[in-house]
């Protein structure tokens, strides 16, 4: 009969401890969801850049990606 009882305090801590990761997840959005726009000016300088090294010629816009993505904190 002592088992059962030792075995609830750790039931109900687990349980208190889970809805706390759950809000700091729920605070972070997605990386999918954040920075539209750059991401699609990026992707649309690197599909159709004429340059012999795309990622050269649109750097300024993979910067602007990048620093928007740190923003909310992505490290790409």
């Amino acid at each position: 009969m002592a088992t059962p009882a030792a075995q609830i305090p750790s039931i109900s801590s687990r349980a208190s401890a889970a809805p706390a990761q759950a809000t700091d997840t729920a605070s972070k959005p997605k990386p999918c969801c954040v920075c539209k726009e750059e991401k699609s000016t990026r992707d649309e300088c690197m599909l159709f850049s004429n340059a012999a090294d795309p990622q050269k010629d649109c750097q300024s816009t993979i910067d602007l990606y990048r620093s928007c993505m740190a923003g909310f904190g992505f490290k790409v």
